[in-house]
């Protein structure tokens, strides 16, 4: 089959013939149809944070038709369409026996992040577990978007505990923000979007906000302040996860008021404790989603209550150059490779 693989940090992948992947016992074989990428991608080419064993195909938003099952595998057929659930975990800790399976403890592998080759080649092998069924009328685009962006938007708003009525910041509209954006205006909120180019600012209406600031033109907690009359926001969800950021939502939280951190860089940030103690703020951090979360959001695309991010399409030749349009920023939407 061909992939595009890593074979070194830093470097751009390399398009190549590589053996076709066998499915055991419990796996199915998927053919890829379409794979997203996202800044977790771009992560693994500078080696920060998930390090692979090289060479390594990437990829963890993947939609797709099962090829092949093994013998052991009766409740997925081949032909079916299905998007992959990406944490492979063990099934029996405490974490995984309380529906917090992103948390595993015994945690084998992340398909497409590290030891299981991903959706940057035209088959990828996963235990049948790790499968959800697509609907028809999803395409497959808006299907494999739910891997991540969708199912991290989802929990991360679960985690954020918001309740309706009550003012979010989101900071960071790109594919997880925008997503977040719709489900936070679906359930009831009022939305800040924040980000630092202007041109985002359509992007974010278009999503469902309800405001937007530019956070290169405005000091962003004293504008939050402005518009919830000096109490400041009741949660604040950074999807970026830079110094900057972090405290821009800490100040702009209210007295206890959330900051859910879902993005993150190398930055560190310095928070005061008598700031975090007499304010009664509240830190919370969300890692990805559920085997729940992922389903849920397919149910929501499938019902058109979450509306198509994806605005960028390339053919799995063209890898690099649809990794260096992400790491430009000048994306709006999500970006995804074609394979079928």
């Amino acid at each position: 089959m061909k992939a595009a693989r890593l074979h070194a940090f830093g470097q751009p992948l390399v398009l190549e013939d590589v053996p076709d992947p066998v499915p055991g016992a419990d796996d199915v074989l998927v053919q890829t149809h379409v794979c997203g990428i996202d800044g977790t991608d771009l992560k693994l080419l500078d080696g920060f944070g998930y390090t692979p064993e090289l060479p390594f195909v990437m990829g963890h938003e993947i939609a797709g038709v099962v090829a092949d099952v093994g013998r052991n595998v009766s409740d997925v057929h081949a032909g079916d369409r299905v998007i992959v659930y990406n944490f492979l975990v063990c099934g029996h800790c405490p974490y995984c026996l309380t529906y917090r399976e992103q948390l595993c403890v015994n945690m084998r592998g992340v398909v497409g992040v590290l030891k299981a080759p991903g959706g940057y080649g035209e088959f990828v092998r996963v235990p049948a577990r790790q499968v959800v069924c697509l609907p028809d009328h999803v395409a497959w685009a808006d299907g494999a978007i739910c891997c991540d962006a969708g199912l991290t938007a989802f929990h991360a708003l679960d985690r954020s505990q918001a309740r309706i009525g009550e003012t979010v910041v989101i900071i960071g509209i790109g594919g997880v923000g925008a997503v977040l954006t719709q489900l936070a205006r679906r359930a009831g909120l009022h939305v800040v979007a924040v980000d630092h180019a202007a041109e985002r600012e359509a992007w974010a209406l278009e999503n469902g906000a309800h405001e937007f600031l530019d956070s290169t033109r405005v000091n962003v907690a004293d504008a939050v302040r402005e518009r919830t009359h000096g109490l400041g926001a009741d949660c604040v969800i950074d999807v970026v996860g830079k110094e900057t950021t972090l405290r821009d939502g800490v100040n702009a939280l209210r007295r206890g008021g959330r900051l859910v951190v879902v993005g993150y860089t190398p930055d560190l940030y310095p928070i005061s404790g008598k700031q975090l103690a007499q304010n009664e703020l509240e830190l919370i951090g969300t890692r990805a989603g559920r085997r729940q979360d992922l389903r849920a959001c397919v149910e929501l695309v499938a019902d058109g209550a979450i509306q198509s991010i994806v605005r960028y399409q390339y053919p799995l030749e063209q890898a690099n150059v649809a990794l260096d349009h992400l790491r430009s920023g000048t994306a709006l939407g999500r970006i995804v490779l074609t394979l079928k």
